[in-house]
């Protein structure tokens, strides 16, 4: 997808004094959360997007830091001026969930009951929790409705989630390469990753932090585990096959012999060196919990009967660990209550990352669905000191409050791309 940077962007925490009730009847005392926005407000406000993060994300969705090498946002292929997701025309919002390691109030921070970290201490916390924080984030910029929320993955369930549980301050929902609960192989995955954390020994029980140390054993063959996980077959064997890494056999049980041993070790020794181990027990219990439809008998249809938004719902065909099946068992519900939902079920042989990556026919899709979002906006830029652009290019700042489409395509009442 063409476009440019949305350029150097500043994050920005902002505190919330009103303890946040929790989906287990604890309750998070004053917390902040870390946001990053793009773009500008327009003066009736109805072009905001807010844009929801997978398990190791953050709120850094677009543009670099200054002075950072490889500080894209996570996102950044696809939202920017001229983009995807064109800044030029939407106001972008990224939020850091509540327990993450990234800024917003976490296990890392201090619990002022103690006044110690929290550790594992830090209350468990679901996708409906994230979401509640997330309308309160929106009410205190003033927004009263989003124009989208967006998310992919674990980011897809919360932008369901806002669709059943705040239909009216919703107008498009899109979700990707999502489910709308996790099958048992999927929560089996997380569970093993979890183990290999809490039975490292320098995880302490979760308060690691007082002992000065890392359960960077465990986080790193978490991350190994995981990262199979969202690559497809077709990827591994193109990029790695049964190459060797020295050329021939070492004949160890110890040492690496392949390369794909070798990138999976990379891969877990990056991840230990800035994920936190009680973060990422909390968001794959997250991921664990989610499931809209347990409320309702675990009939689907009925959990959706709520949702009064239109749908975009994408998945990619190579991905196993959220497979189009559950898309299509999202769209069915959809369907089935008489909403406007396209689906885009996509050829990408990446696996579960391909929602990630600048997929041409991928980002036509995502481009075309925001085109037709921005043609019913009418309202012209809302000049907001530290929200609006710097001139030529956009950036992130404080509010003053606080390809193609040939892809197959299912249609529901009243719209499509």
């Amino acid at each position: 997808m063409t476009g440019r940077s949305v350029g150097d962007v500043s994050p920005l925490s902002i505190h919330f004094d009103a303890p946040l009730p929790l989906r287990s009847g604890a309750s998070l005392p004053a917390y902040d959360l870390m946001v990053e926005t793009y773009g500008q407000l327009n003066a009736d406000r109805s072009n905001a997007v807010l844009v929801c993060h997978a398990l190791n994300a953050s709120h850094h969705v677009a543009g670099t830091y200054a002075g950072q090498a490889k500080s894209e946002g996570w996102w950044d292929n696809l939202i920017g001026p001229g983009k995807a997701l064109d800044t030029d025309r939407f106001f972008v919002i990224g939020v850091n969930n509540l327990g993450s390691c990234f800024g917003s109030t976490g296990p890392m921070h201090v619990n002022p009951a103690t006044g110690r970290a929290w550790g594992a201490d830090f209350p468990v916390v679901t996708v409906q929790d994230w979401v509640d924080s997330q309308a309160r984030l929106v009410e205190r910029l003033g927004i009263n409705k989003l124009a989208a929320v967006l998310g992919g993955s674990l980011g897809g369930m919360q932008a369901l989630d806002w669709a059943l549980r705040y239909p009216e301050r919703v107008e498009h929902c899109i979700a990707i390469a999502t489910a709308p609960n996790l099958s048992a192989q999927n929560i089996a995955f997380n569970e093993v990753a979890r183990r290999a954390i809490v039975t490292d020994p320098d995880f302490h029980g979760g308060h690691f932090y007082e002992h000065g140390v890392v359960p960077k054993r465990g986080l790193r063959v978490a991350r190994m585990i995981g990262h199979i996980t969202y690559l497809s077959d077709d990827v591994m064997a193109e990029k790695f096959g049964r190459e060797l890494k020295t050329g021939a056999l070492g004949y160890s049980t110890q040492d690496i012999e392949f390369q794909i041993e070798s990138y999976l070790r990379y891969q877990g020794d990056k991840f230990s060196d800035y994920f936190d181990a009680n973060t990422y027990l909390l968001i794959t219990r997250a991921l664990d919990y989610f499931d809209p439809a347990l409320e309702h008998g675990g009939d689907l249809t009925r959990a959706f009967a709520t949702a009064r938004a239109k749908f975009l719902v994408a998945s990619f065909t190579t991905d196993w660990r959220f497979s189009p099946d559950r898309s299509r068992e999202i769209v069915k519900a959809l369907l089935d209550n008489r909403l406007d939902v396209t689906y885009a079920e996509i050829d990408a042989p990446h696996g579960h990352d391909a929602f990630l990556l600048d997929d041409p026919r991928y980002h036509g899709v995502l481009g075309a669905y925001f085109e037709r979002i921005a043609n019913g906006l009418t309202k012209p830029a809302l000049q907001i000191k530290g929200v609006g652009r710097a001139p030529g290019r956009s950036q992130a700042g404080p509010h003053p409050l606080g390809g193609s489409l040939d892809v197959p395509v299912e249609r529901g009442a009243g719209g499509s791309v």
